[in-house]
């Protein structure tokens, strides 16, 4: 696949896709710009035209991981669901050709986040 970003959620924890989870993707550039926003699906990805490159540009861009109001939502308890809020992940694109996949893989206390293949 070419061009465009993917965004991959997996409570690793529990072994299960982070169907549901709230996601947003901004633009940083030239001024700070929505360019995406939606549930994960059952699969723990995002299904939005930005997959396949579509409004897409080079530059710094943000994804926001609603993982706090999503732990609450999946039955964790409290204590483990309000370690973690909101979770960002700044990255540039620099080439629009080339296909960025984010997984964001995660449990009640921390993330790990990168560029996969």
């Amino acid at each position: 696949m070419a061009g465009g970003i993917s965004i991959h959620g997996v409570d690793v924890a529990r072994g299960v896709a982070a169907e549901g989870m709230r996601v947003e993707l901004h633009a940083l550039t030239p001024e700070r710009r929505l360019l995406a926003a939606g549930d994960l699906g059952a699969n723990g990805q995002l299904d939005h035209p930005t997959v396949r490159g579509e409004g897409v540009a080079e530059g710094p861009h943000e994804v926001l991981f609603h993982v706090g109001d999503w732990l609450r939502a999946a039955g964790y308890a409290e204590e483990q669901a309000r370690f973690l809020d909101i979770v960002p992940f700044r990255f540039v694109v620099t080439d629009l050709d080339r296909h960025l996949h984010l997984p964001f893989k995660f449990t009640p206390y921390g993330v790990s986040l990168f560029l996969g293949v």
